[in-house]
């Protein structure tokens, strides 16, 4: 999408939560279904729109927000299961991460600074950390270890297992990191994240110090129980980067720069580990100019550098561009990405290996991110703003998700 056509005053994360703020598309749709009236069945974009809980009535089978675009996602869909909002109360959800040998699905809440445990058996939810420093992205690396993204107090950390916490990464060049976003653990055990600037917010972390990119006028200022926290008055948002954690020396070295992928956001790694993509997102606090262009990216994997950076998919759908944020990879190499969007048109997209949509869910509002989990990692766990869906699918995540 050129720059000249996107709204600069609309924040990432309004783009994101898409459908209810899509009034063209909506009117669009609404008369269309008052045509037909009750005839087709009840989807996000008809009228009265789909209901969701434990109250709705009984969706029909298949789902009519699955939609197959081309036969290979109709291996990958299962026709038996709906979409199911399983459960609401989050502020801003994000970072699902399956834990295996607990069997529980661990959450960010961003924007409360909570991380939360989601049990497989009866799908309750309690408190798993009351305090996260408004974690962002998580997962669980491949000695089961916990590594999460904290925007808070701008770093990457790891819980060991014998409870202590592990600061890989919270700072490069000399400089504090921005805001630690999302990140993917490669079969060599290193760990790579992305490092853009949403999170340098009063809202979503730890605003710059006064005169800060993020923070020109000086006016936001970063405090914990009503004190300021003197020690991170020279935190000013640097340039996006997207690094990788040495396994061995724990290194923390620049993957890409600003200028090589602007704005990285989420990232994920083929089966095999030979590619890397990551997704290119719009402008940050304090940016200039349009942010990055929106579109998914892939690179090549050779030993611990990534080559050949080359667009893999371009996020349009029916004439829109979607608001890619994060993705998961399934066993087949499909990349599954949430997005936002106008309603009817956010949700999930599914690419193939090849960069082609094969697939989408359609949801009441864009995904922030997602994962595979499940005793068979074949349960698909989107998480929606204040909400997360699930959705059995036919096919497994790549571990670790």
């Amino acid at each position: 999408m050129p720059p000249a056509t996107r709204p600069p005053a609309v924040s990432r994360r309004s783009l994101l939560a898409g459908g209810l703020a899509a009034g063209g598309l909506w009117a669009t749709t609404t008369r269309a279904a008052a045509v037909d009236g009750l005839a087709q069945p009840a989807t996000v974009i008809s009228s009265p729109p789909r209901q969701w809980g434990p109250d709705a009535p009984i969706s029909p089978l298949p789902d009519p927000d699955i939609l197959v675009l081309d036969p290979g996602f109709g291996n990958l869909a299962y026709a038996n299961a709906n979409i199911r909002l399983a459960w609401r109360g989050g502020g801003w959800l994000e970072g699902p991460a399956w834990n295996s040998e607990g069997r529980f699905l661990l959450l960010s809440d961003t924007i409360r600074a909570v991380q939360y445990r989601y049990l497989w058996e009866n799908g309750a939810i309690s408190i798993f950390q009351p305090y996260s420093y408004n974690s962002n992205g998580n997962i669980f690396d491949n000695e089961g270890r916990l590594v999460s993204c904290e925007h808070g107090l701008r770093r990457v950390v790891r819980r060991e297992h014998d409870g202590s916490c592990r600061v890989l990464a919270d700072s490069y060049g000399g400089a504090p990191l921005n805001s630690p976003n999302d990140l993917a653990v490669h079969p060599d055990g290193s760990i790579w994240f992305t490092d853009p600037g949403y999170g340098d917010t009063i809202v979503e972390g730890h605003p710059d110090a006064p005169g800060g990119p993020a923070n020109r006028n000086g006016v936001e200022r970063w405090a914990l129980d009503g004190e300021v926290v003197t020690q991170f008055g020279g935190h000013r948002r640097q340039e996006d980067h997207v690094f990788r954690v040495d396994p061995a020396t724990g290194e923390v070295r620049a993957i890409l720069t600003q200028k090589q992928l602007a704005d990285p956001n989420g990232i994920a790694f083929s089966p095999d580990g030979k590619i890397v993509y990551v997704i290119s997102a719009g402008p940050g606090p304090g940016q200039d100019g349009h942010g990055g262009d929106l579109h998914i990216h892939a690179g090549d994997v050779v030993g611990s550098e990534l080559r050949n950076l080359r667009p893999f998919a371009d996020m349009m759908l029916n004439g829109h561009q979607l608001i890619a944020d994060g993705m998961r990879v399934d066993v087949f190499g499909n990349l599954w990405c949430g997005a936002g969007g106008p309603l009817g048109l956010c949700g999930v997209v599914v690419y193939n290996p090849q960069g082609r949509m094969i697939g989408r869910i359609r949801l009441p509002r864009g995904v922030s991110n997602l994962t595979f989990g499940g005793p068979k990692r074949d349960m698909l766990f989107m998480c929606a703003g204040d909400a997360l869906f699930t959705l059995q699918v036919n096919t497994q995540g790549a571990a670790p998700s």
